[in-house]
This record gives C-alpha cells, structure tokens and sequence, in this order.
C-alpha cells in the first residue's frame, strides 16, 4: 500500500496513525470507541481513515492528543491517494459501514413491540441513534432512505416474529445478498444442518428475489438481524436451535459481525478474515458459500 500525502493539493482523506502502550487497556478501549463514534474505516495496518473535512481534522487531532498524553505515538497525515483503492472503493467502503449501521437499526424498529408501554421513549432513542449515525454517513449509504421512511411510518405488525414451523420450511429456496461473509455463510450452514437439509441457497439483490423464496440476511423480510442479534442468532432462536455448540458459535459469529465485544470472543474474525481472503481470490458467490459451509462444519466439529 502506497499512501500519497498532500503537498499543495487539497487532501481527500485523515489518515491516524498510532501506536499504544501495552499497558493501557482502559485507553486502548476508549480511542477505539471514538474511531467507531467518529465514523472511521480501518487502513489495513495503516491506521484509520476518515474524509478530510475540519470536523473530522478536529476529532482526529483530539483522538491524537489524547494517545500521546497517554505515552502513545500519533500522528494525523494528510493523504491525496491511495494506490491499491480507488476514490470509488474507499467511498464504498464507508457507505458500506453505514450500511451496517442501518441495518442494525432497522432490525430494532422491527422489533420494537407494538404494544409496548415504552415505545414512545424506545422509538425516540431510536431516531436519535439514526441522526447520529446521518451525522457520519458521508457518503450516504443506500440503506438511509429506507430506515428514515421506516422511523416514520413503523411497522404495526408483528407478525415477523411469530414461532415458525419447521415442517413449512423444508426443501425450499433461501435467498441471500451476494459475497457472503461470515454472518451469511454460518446462517447456511445452520439453515442445512439444523433446519432444512435439502434447502437450496441462491444469490439475490434487494427487492429482486426469487418468488416464494426465504430471504435470510437481508435487510427487507425473512430471517435478518433482529434487535441485538446477528442474523444467525435470529435463525437459533426462531428456530429453538439448543444445541450446545451452536451457542458457542453463535457467540463467535455475533462478536465478529456486530464488532461490539459482547461475548469477548475473537474466533469469528478468523472466519471473516478467510472469507476476504477468499472473496479476493475472485471466487464466485457460491464457491464462497460453499467454502463458508465446510468451514462453519469444521468449526462445529472442534467444539468439545
């Protein structure tokens, strides 16, 4: 990776560079909360990148500050470009985070009682969670408008999260986004093994499925995030999957997806990170799937 800085040109991003001491979880924590606040990608090893604007230029010279008083080094860098990532990519790349973000939120919309004697304040917490993450969605995320038109007129029905029957979801079509990650590929495995083992998996874009097919992991209908819960936790629940082992997975999967160290488990970044690796590799959607699948099946195989 080849980072050009800024000489008389304008920069197009902030680039923090830094380096903490050891010793110092508590700070360590705390900058990596404000990154996420902040609404900043990670540069491979490189540090965190942000558009360049006098805002961001103000929080990452704050963010900087605060890891030298703690006995860190760090360094604010202006950069023009980036070899191995395109402006288009890099732009991409938040929208993508954003994305997330919404995602989340609108999984708790829908979840969000109907009849709840709290829903009034849980709503409010809820459009303020959507301004805040507007304020760093620089790019606008196609996920926004959505959400907005959702926070406006929520859903009144519940019927989502009624108990399905298993014996109505057997050897039928189950529809997801395309590059599946490690949300996605666990979900399949778990959807094969334990709820429909002659289910067949196909690649959709949003509001472009297959007739009578069952969307998982998408951000419109089926089985998706709900609440706190990773699309494969919604599937163990719906589901009443207790199997033991797929709890443990289930924790693996959540820390890896939703990056909010909830259950303080790192084994789930190891399976995100050979999807990429894979996904780099320019194999397909369903050669990823089914890689995805044998690696979900091996993990299950060495749980004790």
């Amino acid at each position: 990776m080849t980072i050009t800085a800024s000489a008389n040109e304008s920069p197009s991003w902030l680039l923090l560079v830094f380096s903490l001491a050891r010793n110092n979880a508590s700070l360590r924590v705390s900058i990596w909360r404000k990154l996420q606040r902040y609404g900043s990608i990670p540069l491979g090893n490189s540090g965190y990148l942000l558009p360049a604007t006098p805002e961001n230029r103000e929080r990452f010279e704050w963010l900087a500050a605060a890891i030298r008083t703690g006995r860190g080094e760090s360094s604010v860098v202006d950069v023009r470009s980036i070899d191995n990532f395109s402006p288009s990519q890099l732009k991409g790349k938040f929208s993508d985070a954003r994305t997330r973000d919404y995602r989340q939120l609108l999984a708790q919309l829908k979840a969000l009682p109907v009849s709840a004697s709290n829903r009034d304040s849980r709503l409010a917490r809820l459009r303020q969670r959507f301004q805040e993450i507007v304020s760093i969605d620089f790019f606008v995320s196609p996920l926004r408008a959505q959400v907005e038109r959702t926070l406006n007129q929520p859903s009144s029905d519940g019927s989502q999260f009624e108990k399905p029957r298993r014996a109505d979801y057997q050897k039928r079509v189950w529809v997801t986004r395309p590059r599946p990650g490690v949300d996605r590929v666990t979900s399949a495995w778990l959807i094969r093994k334990f709820i429909d083992a002659k289910a067949r998996f196909v690649f959709g874009a949003e509001g472009r499925t297959p007739a009578h097919s069952i969307p998982f992991d998408m951000f419109e209908g089926g089985f998706g995030h709900r609440g706190d819960d990773c699309t494969f936790e919604t599937l163990t629940k719906s589901f009443q999957i207790r199997d033991r082992k797929v709890g443990v997975i289930a924790q693996m999967v959540h820390d890896a997806d939703l990056f909010d160290e909830k259950f303080g488990r790192n084994e789930g970044f190891g399976i995100d990170a050979v999807m990429k690796g894979w996904a780099r590799q320019g194999l397909s959607d369903r050669e990823l799937l089914d890689r995805g699948i044998e690696l979900a099946e091996g993990l299950y195989r060495s749980i004790g």
